[in-house]
Parts: C-alpha cells; structure tokens; sequence
C-alpha cells in the first residue's frame, strides 16, 4: 500500500504536489494554530468584566500565517519591530534612590491631557525605553491618549552607575521609590497602572505580592507580558539546544555588555574578593551570569535561592491589584507546564491569557505583521482603556468587589492564633455575607 501511494505521489506533477502541501498546512494552521485564548482565572468579578470589556480575550488568535514557529516569532517580532518604529522623544527625568543610586525615567505625554492616566512601564533582561516591543506599547498608549512613563533599571538607558549595585528579578526597593514618586508628582487626578515585560514582570509581579496593600494604594490596574513564571524552568528551557540556546547566549552577551560598561566601578571593589569580573565576562548563559554575579551581588548563597525567590507562580494570591498576564504556550523562555493555571484559577486578582502561539513577547498576527496594531499592543490598550479611564466606574465597582473576595480569603487563611476567635468568626461571617450578596 505504502508502494503504491509512493508511486501515485511519485507521479504527480510538481504543482500539484505543491497544491496538496499548501492544502495541508492550511489544515494544519486552521486546526492545530488558531485557538482562542484560554483565560486562566477564578469565576467572579474580575473575569466576568474581562471577557465583557476586554473583546480581543473572546476572539481567536490568528498568527502570521507564514511565521508561527516560537522563535520565528521571537525573532522576527524583533526585528520588525526596531527597523520600522521610530525613536521615541522621551522626556527625561534622572531620580536619585536612598542608597546614591540613579534611575532614569523616560516620559512620553505628547497631546495627552492634563488629568489622562498614566502606564509605568518595566522593560526585560537588559532593555530599555528604546527597545522595540517598549516603543509598540508606547506608541498604543499614546493612541489611546494615556501618558507613559518608562523605568530604565540601574545601568540601563545610558545612565552611569553611582553605586556597585544594578538589578535583579527578585528586588523591588527600586520599584517602590519610583512608584511613590511617579504617583507623587503626577495630579491627584490621573490613575496609575504599570506594566513589566519578561524580567520587568518579574520585578512587578514581586512588587505586587510582597507590598500588596502599598502597590494597592498606588496602583489602579497592572499588567504582565510574558513572564518566566517559574525561573528553574525558564532557565533550562533556554538552555536547550540549539536555537534556545543561541537566543540565551544573545541575551549573556547583552548581560555582560552591560557589565562591561561599567567596568571602572566594578574594578576596585572586586578585586579582592571572590567575584571574578574577567571570567562573568566571559558567561555564555544567563545562569552561568547570575550564578558568578547576580546572586553574590544580592546576597543569595547559590543562584537557585536566587532563582526560587524570584519565580512567581507560588506567590499569585498575596496580589490584591488586578492583574492581567498574557503568555504564550511556546514561549522559549517558559515551558508550558510552568505557567501557574491552578494558582489563577484560585486567585481573585490574576487572570492568565494564555495564547497556543506567539513566542517570547512576539504575538504576531496578519499576512504581513503590522508593527503598530498588535495582538500585544491591542490587548495593552483594551485593558487600561477600560481600567483607567473608566468613565462608568465600572472597573473601580469591580475592583471594589474583588478586593472584598480578596479579604474573605485572607481571614478564612489566618490561623487562630493570629486573631481572637470571636473576632475572625465575626470578620468571616461579614465578609461571607458580602460575598454571597455579589
């Protein structure tokens, strides 16, 4: 049989064997590509307003027809991106930290209005306010009349460190200086909501969990895009050979780019000690960097203490300001087993767009990519229209009802010890009433 079907398909003419493999990777694409998203989140307020209001989350995502490979679409998005978006004329602020460090934060609030809300946005690994998929969201902001601000961690952005120190995936301090002085000097008016991209997500989703109540008193909305979840997984997934691999030794490189750049200050006060600036140098992967400088510099005792302090997945419900996260499920950087599901799903303020393609922040769609209407940028622009403008109050009714499940949680969660009996029967038993009235 196997003969003869080789015969049959031996014989055929050339344009019909083309015809047959167009055909079937039609197939292919219509039946194992395009997916709507699935939302990993619990039933209640937060994901009953996000499929009402957010309508990007209730259609299927349709990637580039001829681009739907993971680090194609890494790569590609990249590229497209930095050869066809121009360079944003920031204004720059340098704002100083307690210790002596200097952050640079770029604003974009061209044509916007006085009181127009405003995205504090957290670049990746080593990016700033000029990398491309930075300037796709600033330029949908912008569209949208909303004022951006971008935080370029220590060293980035063309900033001199003052201090030995830069950044880390698991350190907030320097986000929550920006975060009071950003909320500080815009008008009491203006809602604030923030956004972290790869490692800034990282940096963010650490800042949402373990400063809960002070990330709600200065955030309105936030956002994630494709996160490491877990970073164990995420590290080993980029290690994989071959392309994985390449794409990590792109970024070690970025990494010890950086370092070198400010090699003067690392000089003196490393050369006895047991850091060894000429070997980091010489890092070919991102856990290599981390395990020889990273973790030392931040105190941790071996790279994967720094590693289990910084992944996320197990830190979803200290989050009381909603959160949207989009992933995709080939993301190179992240497995699809790691993405928390299970912990969404039991969460009152994390909702997870997992798309079936779109690689590492890349989420290409069209026959031929447009660089300014994207899937990325599209859902940006849906979600923080609605949260931060919200001319019906309805996200703030929402986030109102939210926070309420949020607190039935946390003194269901308290042991007895922690609050007088009578007094956590008495707090349970309001709250539960308020939660069935929803």
């Amino acid at each position: 049989m196997f003969y003869s079907m080789y015969a049959y398909l031996s014989n055929l003419p050339r344009l019909h064997v083309l015809g047959l493999a167009i055909i079937a990777y039609v197939v292919y694409y219509l039946i194992q590509v395009v997916k709507r998203p699935i939302i990993a989140c619990s039933d209640g307020p937060f994901k009953q307003y996000l499929i009402r209001k957010v309508p990007t989350l209730e259609n299927k995502y349709w990637p580039t027809f001829w681009c739907v490979e993971s680090r194609a679409q890494t790569v590609l998005a990249s590229l497209l991106r930095s050869k066809s978006l121009p360079r944003v004329n920031y204004r720059r602020e340098i704002l100083s930290l307690t210790d002596g460090g200097e952050v640079a934060l770029d604003w974009m609030e061209e044509d916007c209005n006085v009181n127009a809300p405003c995205i504090l946005i957290l670049p990746g690994l080593t990016g700033e306010s000029q990398a491309e998929y930075i300037k796709c969201l600033v330029f949908a902001a912008k569209q949208s009349g909303m004022r951006v601000v971008v935080f370029n961690n220590r060293g980035l952005g063309g900033i001199e460190l003052k201090t030995p120190r830069l950044y880390c995936a698991a350190n907030c301090e320097d986000l929550c200086e920006v975060v009071q002085h950003v909320r500080r000097v815009l008008p009491a008016q203006c809602k604030l909501g923030a956004t972290g991209i790869s490692m800034g997500g990282l940096i963010l989703g650490n800042y949402l969990a373990r400063k809960s109540d002070e990330a709600r008193s200065f955030l309105s909305a936030a956002k994630i895009i494709s996160v490491p979840w877990d970073v164990h997984k995420g590290s080993a997934s980029i290690e994989k050979p071959v392309i994985n691999s390449l794409l990590g030794r792109h970024l070690a490189g970025s990494l010890c780019r950086t370092l070198r750049n400010h090699l003067d200050i690392y000089r003196e006060i490393y050369q006895d000690s047991d850091i060894d600036i000429q070997r980091i140098l010489r890092c070919k992967t991102i856990k290599e960097f981390d395990e020889l400088f990273t973790a030392k510099q931040f105190g941790y005792a071996h790279v994967n203490d720094y590693y289990s302090d910084a992944t996320l997945h197990n830190k979803l419900d200290q989050i009381s300001v909603p959160l949207l996260c989009l992933s995709a499920a080939d993301d190179p950087f992240q497995p699809l087993d790691a993405i928390p599901v299970k912990a969404a799903n039991q969460c009152t303020h994390v909702a997870i767009v997992i798309t079936a393609r779109g690689g590492h922040i890349g989420f290409l769609e069209g026959w031929w990519p447009s660089t300014r209407d994207q899937y990325m940028g599209r859902l940006f622009t849906e979600y923080f229209t609605k949260a931060l403008f919200d001319e019906d109050g309805e996200f703030q009714h929402t986030s109102k009802k939210m926070y309420e499940r949020f607190q039935y949680k946390q003194a269901l969660a308290l042991p007895a010890s922690a609050l007088l009996l009578d007094k956590k029967v008495e707090v349970v038993e309001h709250l539960d009433h308020k939660v069935k009235l929803m």
